[in-house]
């Protein structure tokens, strides 16, 4: 056998290895501290992650998906558990009922819709995702219950005040300072949140804490139930069922579209759904939690070296081991920690990104962004969701409606087209143009991206951006995206933009300094000039 197919194998077996463990470290403080947030179990949360993760690498894409409860929907799934008064048998019928809808989105052309969900509506949900967590676990930290909706928690924890539990509390304070103040270095290496649960947990052991722990998490293999239900529960819940199901698709889709980028692959949105689906369905009928495809696992064992789906498959062993042999230690594990380890999730779930321009951001775009925001905070997610994308949709239809007048405007220059095609072949399409025609809003931004994911051999790429609207917030990051990517492919960028109020508002958002200004042009002859130039010099 060739040597060199053995040692790539190896290396691809090491990798997945490597990448499958990474993402079960991770895997465990979160899989726990959702399932206790949920209010079914940390055994629950455990078992989604091991089920869910093995059932998607099996039947799923090539590329290492870890899969399990995540924030998103572990929010989802305890307003349902709030909303149907703790009844876990409805709630597992709904978890069903989600996993079998996923089934069926798999088989339409419904997944095309989320790439037109607007960016506002996104980080807006995000953000709020990020704010109950953190909400619903201050009165953990303080050593009481935890609520199952924001304006409960909120309520209870003024009168909760009057009786903290200081055994918890301290123990949740050390484990926010380690969970924030690993340096990055360190975390990299070994997670903080792990760090934090093995060391508040020995410390509550050893100093006998009087808090509230996990107890018991069962070791067993879970036994397959089908849900029983009637066609009155069926309809009375299909709505829950949706909201889940909408959730966990769309985060499924996010994770795919990063995964992708990494790997720059193409996987197929059909088969993560169909795969997710059957998981989820699965992960029901043994009272195990639904879940998605978990962006911060994957991330994490594709970083470690990850290739194929053999990381994911790793991950669910992992966690078996650790279940089967530590079950007695995650049995005394704090609620308090797992209080402070979500608190840190929920942070890093906020989108930062956006809050650092927002201030150059659009008003119609701030205007969805705090609707979906606050709706999802204290109203319902799926109304949140489905509200943010009416208001962009007509706040756009205002914005088209408000720019529209006759105008005469010249064709592409024929003299620019011929010259255009005739530097691509005389540099050997080592100069490429290309043009963003029509508006770079957050549906175009979306489909443009995955242009710019092959251009072997290319040194320049002059883009050309000529409509006289501004860039919303989606179009802002896509930009930034194609910058990155063709960064990562040693490919510079010449930007071609007549526009001067679009060229401010590049310059507010350091768009124009992240290519650097020299390569920014009003017109498009110059810019083609620098850049024959600039191959030239190389050569000599």
């Amino acid at each position: 056998m060739d040597i060199g197919l053995i040692k790539n194998k190896l290396n691809i077996f090491i990798g997945d290895t490597f990448g499958g463990v990474n993402a079960a470290i991770i895997a465990l403080p979160q899989a726990l501290a959702f399932g206790v947030a949920t209010g079914i179990g940390a055994g629950a949360g455990l078992w989604g992650a091991i089920i869910l993760s093995f059932i998607v690498a099996i039947i799923g894409t090539r590329i290492p998906m870890i899969s399990g409860i995540t924030g998103p929907s572990a929010i989802v799934i305890a307003s349902v558990m709030h909303a149907l008064n703790k009844n876990i048998s409805s709630v597992i019928l709904v978890m069903f009922m989600a996993g079998l809808i996923q089934i069926i989105l798999s088989r339409s052309a419904l997944l095309n819709i989320v790439k037109y969900v607007p960016y506002p509506v996104i980080s807006g949900f995000m953000n709020g995702v990020g704010i109950i967590i953190i909400i619903l676990q201050i009165n953990p930290l303080l050593g009481h219950a935890a609520m199952s909706n924001t304006i409960e928690s909120i309520e209870f924890t003024f009168l909760n005040l009057a009786s903290i539990n200081y055994d918890a509390l301290l123990i949740g304070i050390l484990t926010l300072a380690i969970v924030f103040g690993v340096p990055k270095k360190i975390n990299k290496i070994f997670p903080s949140t792990v760090l934090a649960l093995i060391v508040c947990t020995l410390i509550s052991m050893k100093l006998g804490l009087d808090v509230d722990k996990i107890s018991a998490i069962s070791v067993d293999l879970p036994k397959i139930i089908f849900p029983h239900a009637s066609v009155h529960d069926i309809i009375t819940y299909f709505h829950y069922a949706v909201t889940l199901a909408i959730i966990l698709t769309a985060e499924s889709l996010l994770t795919g579209l990063v995964c992708d980028s990494l790997t720059k692959t193409a996987s197929s949105p059909k088969r993560i759904i169909f795969a997710q689906g059957v998981g989820n369905a699965i992960c029901a009928m043994t009272g195990s939690l639904a879940g998605a495809a978990a962006t911060m696992r994957t991330v994490a064992a594709l970083k470690a070296g990850a290739t194929t789906c053999m990381a994911a498959i790793v991950t669910p062993v992992v966690l078996l081991l650790l279940l089967f042999k530590f079950s007695g230690f995650v049995a005394e594990i704090p609620l308090a920690v797992l209080a402070g380890i979500l608190i840190k999730i929920g942070y890093d779930i906020i989108d930062v990104k956006l809050l650092k321009v927002v201030k150059f951001a659009p008003k119609e775009d701030l205007y969805v962004l705090l609707l979906v925001f606050l709706l999802t905070v204290f109203y319902n997610l799926i109304v949140a969701v489905g509200a943010g994308i009416t208001l962009a949709a007509l706040l756009y239809a205002k914005r088209v409606a408000d720019k529209a007048r006759i105008v005469h405007k010249v064709v592409h220059k024929q003299d620019v087209l011929t010259l255009e095609k005739s530097v691509e072949e005389d540099f050997h399409h080592k100069i490429r143009i290309a043009h963003i025609d029509g508006q770079f809003f957050f549906g175009s931004a979306t489909q443009l991206i995955s242009k710019f994911d092959d251009m072997l051999g290319t040194k320049f790429l002059i883009l050309t951006y000529d409509a006289d609207d501004a860039l919303d917030i989606s179009a802002i990051f896509a930009l930034e995206d194609i910058i990155e990517r063709l960064k990562s492919q040693h490919i510079r960028i010449l930007l071609v933009v007549p526009n001067e109020e679009v060229q401010s508002q590049l310059e507010k958002h350091k768009i124009l300094e992240q290519i650097g200004r020299h390569h920014v042009f009003s017109e498009e002859v110059p810019a083609i000039n620098f850049a024959k130039k600039a191959l030239r010099n190389k050569k000599h």
